[in-house]
């Protein structure tokens, strides 16, 4: 049994309603990225210099030495950047989430002290602004409680959103399993918050940014000119503004954003979208409220993590008396993609696919015949019973059901299995089209229509178990 963990399926092709605080179009929400004096640095006990999002090109760690021009860049952020920032958003009466590194937070009081006046929520974005890829487990974990425990000494209060950015396999996980947080944003998969079952936990996922950002401005192909952000913001906004119900995440650094060379671009940026009705400017924390208790998540049993028995109980059925399907389909590389209709159909059409040519048959004849004895019997499925009587097959006239009796027969004669149609695709009179036209068919182009008609059978009665 393999599974496939990944969730590429998300919402789908119809995101759910947003339905914003007072009936806004967008939720804007701002990260401004605390981590200066959080970085490597020998002087905090790291092996080696920060070489990560800075002005200096080509940067590279130093082992064992001060970098100081890198040193000097990050203060830069602290000392000037921070505040010119400051003075921007205070202005504007716009409210920040701020991912703040708990050493950098400690380090930088003043600063710290000015978010928390300011009302601008403080999540965590770690201990240490360092890579967490190759940590083992049971060191990020006390790592996470250490962020935790440093932040409510510096801040007066715990974390309750939580971003590591440089992060390990493990970081969303061990984050839930903390307990402590509304919101987790180690993650780009949406532009709307989603929720992930970590054991019993049932954890919100607050996607973050990597393109709507300013580190941009220190990556190869990235914005050169502050131009270039004001117009990927710009463009970013209006697209999601005329989708509507959307939410847009921005992310800034102190040392980036911070240049002059650069901040006049975000006042413009800002000033645009001020411009425009409905829009919601919100902190993390707002939007997480607002998720729980709008869309509060709702746990489903899932075919992906079904066993075996449990999933052949199940579905198998959705191929008429033919539980080998589910079997050979439990085998598959399942995973949420599965978890819909139209996955696990998928999944099961790729086992039925896959048998050979007399094993496909026998599928064929576990279906019985159209408005043939059984249905007058009352012996069918309960979904055959259904399907037929959906198009109107149990009100049939005396001289319809002879007609039915007459072609059932001449068709299994001629081709070996009953005549199949998934008859929620039609109406009676289409179904009867069908019958006289396909009497007429090859043999070969006959069994390949009615496997055809047998997978459309099961994607229905699939789309009545899930979603």
């Amino acid at each position: 049994m393999r599974r496939y963990p990944r969730d590429m399926v998300g919402y789908g092709p119809k995101p759910p309603e947003a339905n914003w605080p007072g009936g806004a179009r967008i939720a804007v929400q701002i990260v401004l990225n605390y981590e200066e004096g959080g970085e490597n640095c020998i002087l905090h006990d790291d092996p080696a210099s920060e070489a990560f999002l800075s002005e200096i090109v080509g940067a590279a760690a130093w082992p064992g030495q001060r970098h100081w021009n890198m040193e000097s860049t990050y203060e830069y952020g602290a000392r000037a950047g921070f505040w010119r920032l400051h003075r921007l958003f205070t202005q504007m009466d716009i409210p920040l989430t701020v991912y703040g590194v708990a050493t950098a937070l400690a380090r930088n009081p003043e600063q710290t002290a000015a978010m928390i006046d300011a009302g601008w929520e403080m999540a965590s974005h770690g201990l240490k602004w360092v890579e967490h890829k190759d940590m083992p487990e049971p060191q990020e974990r006390e790592s996470i409680a250490a962020a935790v425990k440093l932040h409510r000494e510096v801040t007066g209060c715990r974390p309750v959103g939580w971003y590591t950015g440089r992060c390990s396999e493990n970081t969303v996980r061990l984050v839930a399993e903390e307990g402590g947080f509304a919101y987790v944003s180690d993650s780009y998969a949406d532009d709307l918050p989603y929720w992930v079952e970590v054991g019993a936990r049932d954890q919100l996922v607050i996607p973050y940014t990597l393109d709507a950002n300013d580190m941009r401005f220190a990556t190869p192909q990235g914005f050169n000119a502050g131009d270039q952000f004001y117009s990927y913001l710009k463009d970013s906004f209006d697209a999601l503004y005329a989708e509507g119900g959307r939410m847009m995440s921005i992310g800034l650094h102190c040392r980036l954003i911070g240049r002059p060379g650069r901040v006049q671009a975000l006042r413009r940026f800002l000033e645009y979208v001020a411009a425009h009705e409905d829009v919601w400017f919100a902190r993390r924390i707002d939007i997480a409220t607002h998720w729980a208790k709008t869309h509060p998540h709702v746990r489903r049993a899932r075919p992906s993590q079904m066993n075996r028995d449990t999933f052949v109980a199940t579905y198998g059925g959705i191929f008429e008396h033919s539980p080998w399907v589910a079997e050979h389909a439990h085998l598959l590389e399942l995973g949420p993609a599965h978890d819909t209709a139209i996955g696990l159909h998928n999944a099961l059409c790729r086992a039925f696919r896959a048998a050979d040519p007399a094993q496909q048959m026998a599928v064929l004849r576990a279906h019985p015949d159209l408005a043939g004895k059984l249905a007058a019997a009352k012996r069918l499925t309960a979904e055959s019973t259904s399907e037929q009587a959906s198009a109107g097959l149990d009100a049939l006239t005396d001289a319809e059901r002879a007609q039915f009796t007459q072609w059932n027969a001449q068709y299994v004669e001629k081709y070996g299995f009953p005549f199949i149609i998934a008859v929620r695709d039609h109406d009676k009179p289409s179904i009867i089209a069908a019958f006289e036209a396909r009497l007429n068919s090859d043999a070969d182009t006959e069994f390949a229509t009615a496997c055809y008609n047998v997978e459309r059978i099961a994607l229905h009665r699939l789309k009545d178990q899930l979603p």
